[in-house]
């Protein structure tokens, strides 16, 4: 039997970052600010429009101010997500790889599908992912396992024989809470205060030329 490696997107296959700080810094724009630098922004993308406008305006989601701002937010993302998108280097060919050797692999995310799609899309992403799991595929998002577990049943695999890889610790927290073995992505969104260590992940990869080094030991006996 084969074995399922699934991925977070954003800062893990995808360096999506731009276009999401270029969506923030439109919020100051549209208010006469000076745009950030992209370095300000970076490493809160993968908490999308929560860290990037607590970052970008100083809003939190109890600030009367955040909601119109997180739904202009999504709007000008929407409009201009594949812009300069791009998957990290090294990325297609270690997925090429994972299909080669028989293995399947597929993508769990905290994005919204309408947000996903586009992007999955224009990377040409879709054909060859035995599932997507987007924000509102399931009742819970990550840190719940609930969308780990349902891209393994989508995907015919327990989830004893699924990996999982992700750049935060959301990722690593749903990925034990739903029985997985977790990779993090050390490359990915992660901040200065971040502490990978303490997020307890099997394996850590620096690079995408790390990731299958990583990933293989914690695949299922007679697959590595």
């Amino acid at each position: 039997m084969s074995a399922l490696i699934l991925f977070d997107f954003d800062g893990t296959l995808a360096d999506t970052a731009p276009d999401l700080a270029a969506a923030a810094n439109r919020q100051r724009e549209r208010r006469g600010l000076e745009p950030l630098p992209y370095e300000a922004l970076r490493p809160v993308a993968s908490q999308g429009a929560r860290g990037l406008l607590r970052v970008a305006l100083g809003l939190r989601p109890d600030d009367p101010a955040y909601e119109p701002a997180r739904l202009q937010f999504l709007e000008d993302y929407h409009a201009a997500s594949t812009v300069h998108s791009r998957l990290f280097p090294g990325i297609r060919e270690l997925l090429a790889d994972i299909r080669g050797r028989g293995l399947s692999w597929g993508i769990v995310t905290n994005k919204v599908t309408y947000l996903t799609l586009p992007i999955v899309e224009h990377l040409n992403l879709v054909r060859d992912s035995a599932v997507l799991v987007c924000g509102d595929t399931t009742a819970h998002a990550k840190p719940h396992p609930l969308p780990l577990q349902h891209a393994a049943r989508e995907a015919g695999f327990a989830t004893e024989r699924c990996v999982y890889v992700g750049d935060d610790l959301r990722d690593i927290q749903a990925a034990h809470a739903a029985g997985m073995p977790a990779v993090a992505a050390a490359y990915g969104y992660v901040g200065e205060e971040d502490d990978i260590a303490c997020w307890q992940a099997e394996r850590c990869a620096q690079s995408p030329g790390e990731l299958w080094p990583a990933i293989e030991p914690l695949l299922p006996v007679g697959l590595r």
